[in-house]
């Protein structure tokens, strides 16, 4: 008989795809209160889906590409124009250097929060390896 499908292949794939959902379920889990860093993690595990099928050897780097290199958090005080002390909380997320040499700058608007620095930071390492800019992240 002839049938069926891929036998240990889509064993490999469906393997695959349950380690996948277990890593993103830890993120979730670890960094639950960070949702724009979670968005980043959830398209860039679906957009990996088809990969890691084929190749689910790479599913134990999943963890460790999501967790930045370093993070410099700063507090920049200062005094407006009516003489009010105010600080700013100032960023800087070096999510890998793989490639290169960090890239990108500080951040310390207002709005700024740590997931935004590292959902920027990781796609920043995405588009520079996909461009082949001799640089990494933030």
């Amino acid at each position: 008989g002839g049938g069926g499908g891929g036998g240990a292949a889509s064993s490999a794939a469906d393997g695959a795809a349950e380690a996948v959902k277990a890593v993103r379920a830890k993120l979730h889990t670890q960094y639950a209160h960070e949702a724009e860093f979670l968005q980043t993690v959830d398209e860039v595990l679906a957009s990996l889906g088809a990969v890691l099928a084929q190749r689910p050897e790479f599913v134990p780097l999943l963890e460790k590409f999501f967790v930045p290199e370093r993070i410099i958090v700063f507090r920049v005080p200062w005094t407006d124009d009516a003489g009010a002390w105010r600080t700013n909380t100032g960023y800087r997320v070096q999510f890998s250097s793989a490639i290169g040499p960090y890239k990108g700058g500080l951040r310390f608007h207002p709005t700024v929060t740590l997931s935004v620095l590292k959902f920027l930071a990781c796609e920043q390492v995405l588009k520079n390896s996909l461009t082949t800019l001799p640089a990494a992240a933030r």
